[in-house]
């Protein structure tokens, strides 16, 4: 007998049909002598309606009221899916946030899961109960509602499976695994069987959307082996898990893409000690994160040109706050260009092997495609190209590690 933590995403519970089916999947993992918790997002598009409705009614709302209003989704999905489950002749109960309950911090819309009392739910699941958790939610320093911003019931899945001492977590979602790129661009693209929590993360920060970033984290941390798979097609899936379970590493496992990417480039900066602080602090206080950072200085020595990215929806914010700052940073012109997509290769491999940038650079390079910004780490190569580009630079990127299917 295993524990089993089990996440459906929206389009998994996006009605009342696709309710039913997971609560017959559901129902076989507890045939199969399983403890089972499953943890559900709202019904597609529930989230979406409930946040216009926020905004309807003042742009600059209430964050913890927000909460309030956007954590109602899940409450449906759980009190629905109990009943699906209860009439496949399941014993059954639903769990909201706050009665696990699931402590967070105070940071409201975007709240960090601090702890998760389990003794109640231990003690239903040893009697055959299935535990539906809202995911998503948690409550907040003075009993206020809280959530962990989108695409947060993955993180919700994974903590609860690792305070519950899960043997897995099964994330199920509209793919059936985590390939080694879009297949959407690259039909030759592979579904991996294993990949890494340094290699899936790394993918999940540089725009692959089958994980939330703050989920692999979590997983990682606490070794909370993940399993993502289709809730449509019956299929294996993929397994996240520790490098030591994976007997043969390859080089590049996987080839993400970001186009939430604008660039900056300010021209003709004073050159001297203080200048970066003085133009990334007040990005910083102003909540604009900055990604890849590159600077050249200029012929005189005197003063450089400093280019960086930051998320497409802050680009207006960032440029007021760099224009608010002109007199203190004395530059000369400001560029910003959000025709940019980020194109990432990711490999544990890339630590005992020379040329991996290289072959990198020399396949864009033979593609006539020109690299803007380069940042790397210890198992990932990021750059930055024009948009029009993207598919293109996939493709031959994707042919060039060799990762293309037979």
């Amino acid at each position: 007998m295993a524990r089993i933590v089990m996440k459906f995403g929206g389009t998994s519970v996006g009605d009342i049909d696709r309710i039913k089916n997971v609560a017959k999947r559901v129902k076989r993992e507890v045939e199969a002598g399983n403890e089972v918790a499953v943890v559900v997002s709202a019904m597609s598009g529930v989230t979406n309606q409930l946040v216009d409705w926020c905004k309807q009614m003042a742009p600059l709302h209430d964050q913890k009221e927000y909460d309030t209003v956007v954590a109602t989704g899940e409450q449906v999905t759980t009190g629905l899916l109990a009943i699906g489950l209860q009439e496949l002749g399941l014993k059954a109960r639903s769990w909201t946030g706050w009665q696990v309950p699931i402590r967070t911090d105070s940071t409201h819309g975007k709240a960090r899961i601090d702890s998760i009392d389990t003794p109640e739910m231990l003690a239903d699941m040893a009697e055959g109960v299935v535990a539906v958790v809202a995911g998503f939610q948690g409550i907040a320093p003075g009993n206020r509602i809280a959530t962990l911003g989108r695409g947060g019931s993955d993180t919700s899945a994974v903590a609860l499976a690792a305070a519950l001492k899960a043997d897995r977590c099964d994330i199920y979602t509209d793919v059936d695994g985590v390939y080694t790129t879009d297949p959407r661009i690259v039909t030759k693209a592979k579904k991996l069987d294993k990949i890494t929590y340094e290699e899936m993360l790394e993918l999940a920060s540089v725009g692959a959307k089958v994980l939330q970033t703050r989920s692999v984290e979590m997983a990682m941390k606490h070794h909370v082996r993940v399993q993502v798979l289709s809730s449509f097609v019956d299929a294996p899936g993929t397994l996240v898990c520790d490098e030591d379970e994976i007997v043969e590493k390859e080089l590049v496992s996987g080839i993400a893409y970001s186009r939430d990417e604008a660039k900056i480039t300010l021209v003709r900066v004073s050159d001297r000690p203080g200048v970066a602080a003085a133009i990334f602090g007040p990005l910083a206080e102003a909540a604009v994160n900055v990604d890849m950072i590159v600077q050249n200085v200029s012929e005189d020595g005197k003063s450089t040109d400093l280019t960086f990215t930051v998320g497409r929806a802050d680009l207006d914010r960032a440029r007021k706050v760099i224009e608010d700052h002109k007199a203190t940073l004395a530059y000369e012109g400001l560029i910003c260009d959000a025709n940019v997509v980020k194109v990432s290769v990711v490999g544990v491999g890339m630590r005992s092997h020379a040329g991996i940038a290289q072959k990198m650079f020399q396949t864009l390079a033979s593609e006539g495609i020109n690299i803007q910004v380069i940042s790397t780490s210890e198992i990932k190569i990021s750059v930055l190209i024009e948009e029009k580009y993207t598919e293109l630079a996939l493709r031959a990127l994707h042919t060039a590690y060799g990762l293309d299917a037979a």
